[in-house]
């Protein structure tokens, strides 16, 4: 148990993953602030429609602050990488003007079976594919690396999908490493072959629109 910076977003972070945000609100500025001046970390969980604060028991993945990109008026772009899974516990009472939560971790059971290797090298295949047709719908440049840990692979592979944000939630909260290779195995032909035909077609449009560099952003460990 042990208390975290909490950032509510309509997004879900995965472990293992990278992830871009735009931090514009006072309350976020001044938790990366502190977050930057501290231990790098804050918490990213689900919004609730609800209230303006996180149900208790919400699933969410720790954060890591691993690069700041400063704007003139105060905004700031950053990079997160993803870490532990938690639940939210309870709100901390404090005087700041974002949320702190305490939080139990949440990690994976033990499995009765473990994915068998020819599932994991399929997933790893499908996984691959996934992330190069992508990257041609972008027109960017990507070498795909997945983790040689099953489970971190499944968080790795699932945080590229287009999913609806409650599917990927769900799969967030997954505690089975063995379950998730499944549903990925599962889901992950119907939603190749509608990519890579998206990728095909845009290939073919040489499409080439490029604009300038954005300023650089700085190492946030630095």
């Amino acid at each position: 148990m042990r208390t975290v910076p909490l950032f509510q977003l309509p997004v879900v972070l995965f472990p293992g993953a990278l992830l871009p945000l735009h931090i514009f609100e006072p309350r976020y500025r001044a938790m990366l602030s502190d977050c930057v001046e501290g231990d790098h970390l804050f918490g990213v969980v689900p919004g609730n429609t609800d209230s303006d604060r996180p149900a208790l028991g919400a699933v969410g993945c720790i954060a890591r602050v691993r690069a700041v990109q400063p704007l003139p008026d105060g905004r700031s772009n950053i990079v997160v990488s993803g870490e532990d899974r938690f639940q939210v516990r309870r709100i901390v009472p404090s005087e700041k003007a974002y949320l702190i939560g305490e939080i139990d971790d949440l990690a994976d059971l033990p499995d009765v079976q473990v994915p068998r290797p020819d599932e994991l090298a399929s997933l790893r295949t499908l996984g691959v594919r996934y992330a190069e047709a992508l990257a041609t719908l972008n027109d960017v440049e990507r070498d795909p690396e997945f983790s040689d840990e099953p489970g971190m692979m499944t968080f790795q592979i699932a945080s590229l999908l287009e999913w609806e944000l409650p599917v990927k939630q769900h799969f967030l909260a997954i505690r089975s490493a063995t379950e998730r290779v499944a549903r990925l195995l599962h889901a992950l032909p119907s939603l190749l072959g509608s990519l890579e035909a998206r990728a095909q077609v845009h290939r073919r449009a040489s499409l080439n629109g490029k604009g300038g560099s954005p300023p650089p952003m700085t190492d946030a460990l630095s």
